[in-house]
């Protein structure tokens, strides 16, 4: 929950010592116990003064795919495969010369070159788990104690904020019922280093004086109670003991940076319209995410706003029952609301003058099977498995591997995720031979295993 210190619990006429210990952390501003884990905003803003620490503009939209999307419908498809492998979807050409993707999504079409597409991930692991999405790795292997932290996590604890108003690390996915299809959290991190997250359950947790999410867009209200409580403060002297980072991030709250990137009532109505909107409170066959597309475009607005790294989590795309279809009833849904969303914020990006700055990666847990069963449909493939990016000044307009005629082996390129997530890190300016986070023991531990190096492909 969000607390802000009551000077009316302080001391009427407080001493020098009590600015210093009366006005702490832990009494005076605390954003914590957002959902599973919490995140204070001073321990947070401190990472900005950590030395050596390399300051950019740069920043990555991960964008997952709840459940594991089907390559060989979305951007692998074999037309010539048998009709059990190759199902009722048929490919289109796009604007980049011997592309081909699926014909629910024509907008991708239109806009291939400026995209990428990843065919051949190869290291998928078999069961639903959001963790290699977020981290790379899978639970098994070599896990250091706590657990490796994922991207955000990692990218908040090397590079800290960007600007002091804005956290480094924004999550807007939505809590599944499915615990795996969560974000793993910062491991050995530490909860400080866990991403602000503003929406889904822990919406109730922001309050402010009285002040919800939901009633932020209230302009005048918001800053008359940020008015009346720096009067409070400045009157009782607590400002002049406040440590450096409370400081900075009492100037969190105060600014309007954060509030305004998250209150899609200030972007124009036609840009979300281009978007599209879901229902947030639906959560796709009771354990996904909600399918809402307008968190791409709050996504966008967030990394405008300073975010180095936001996560969202996207619908549900473990779709089953290939007896009565109902794999491509699903497809039929979700490829065009999907196709929709993601062409919006690619070209927003480039419109804004931002595409060269964010990176946009796009993928789920695994692949599905080449054969469409008819108890099961397509079901959890690991063996190979697709992802989509875009921005990030990195080299679009093409793919990178290749699959076997049934899309079920990789034959050219095979990708591990990892791969990826090094490709994402240089985008940002993180040198992964170089740069290390402490786990619990104090220990130095590099973002990617030694050896993985970021994708000639696409930098």
């Amino acid at each position: 929950m969000l607390t802000i210190f009551d000077p009316e619990h302080a001391s009427p006429t407080p001493t020098r010592s009590s600015r210093k210990s009366g006005f702490s952390r832990r009494n005076f501003l605390k954003i914590g116990a957002m959902g599973a884990a919490g995140l204070t905003l001073p321990q947070l803003l401190s990472l900005e003064a950590q030395a050596g620490i390399q300051r950019s503009t740069k920043s990555v939209i991960l964008v997952y795919l709840v459940g594991g999307p089907p390559h060989q419908d979305l951007w692998d498809l074999k037309p010539d495969a048998p009709s059990e492998v190759a199902g009722p979807m048929r490919p289109i050409s796009t604007n980049v010369p011997g592309i081909e993707v699926c014909e629910l999504l024509p907008r991708t079409a239109q806009m291939m070159d400026r995209f990428t597409i990843i065919r051949s991930l190869c290291d998928a692991q078999s069961g639903h788990d959001a963790i290699q999405c977020y981290t790379g790795r899978t639970r098994g292997g070599r896990t250091p104690s706590g657990g490796w932290p994922q991207f955000g996590s990692a990218v908040a604890r090397t590079q800290g904020p960007a600007v002091p108003s804005t956290p480094p690390y924004i999550s807007l996915c939505y809590t599944c019922t499915h615990g795996p299809y969560n974000e793993p959290g910062a491991g050995f991190l530490g909860p400080a280093y866990n991403g602000f997250r503003p929406l889904g359950d822990t919406k109730q947790d922001m309050v402010l004086n009285g002040i919800t999410t939901d009633r932020l867009g209230d302009r005048k209200q918001l800053l008359t109670s940020f008015d009346q409580f720096r009067r409070q403060v400045d009157a009782s002297g607590a400002m002049e003991g406040m440590d450096s980072f409370t400081e900075q991030a009492l100037g969190v709250l105060t600014s309007s940076r954060l509030a305004e990137a998250l209150d899609l009532s200030n972007e124009d109505p036609r840009v979300v319209e281009r978007y599209g909107t879901g229902d947030p409170t639906k959560f796709m066959d009771g354990n996904g995410a909600p399918r809402v597309p307008q968190s791409f475009l709050v996504a966008r607005r967030l990394v405008e706003a300073g975010a180095r790294v936001v996560t969202v989590n996207y619908s549900k795309w473990d779709w089953h029952g290939g007896a009565n279809n109902s794999i491509f009833k699903r497809e039929r849904e979700d490829f065009p609301a999907f196709d929709q969303g993601i062409t919006a914020l690619v070209e927003d990006l480039h419109q804004r003058g931002l595409s060269d700055d964010v990176s946009v990666l796009v993928w789920g847990e695994f692949g599905r099977t080449p054969k469409i069963s008819a108890q099961v449909g397509r079901d959890h493939w690991p063996r190979v498995a697709g992802a989509l990016l875009a921005g990030g000044g990195m080299q679009t307009g093409q793919v990178i591997g290749a699959t076997d005629r049934l899309a079920g082996e990789p034959v050219d390129r095979p990708v591990k995720f990892q791969e990826v997530f090094a490709t994402l890190y240089h985008n940002l300016g993180i040198d992964v031979t170089t740069a290390t986070i402490p786990d619990l023991n104090g220990r130095p531990q590099y973002l990617v295993d030694t050896g993985v190096k970021p994708m000639r492909e696409l930098i």
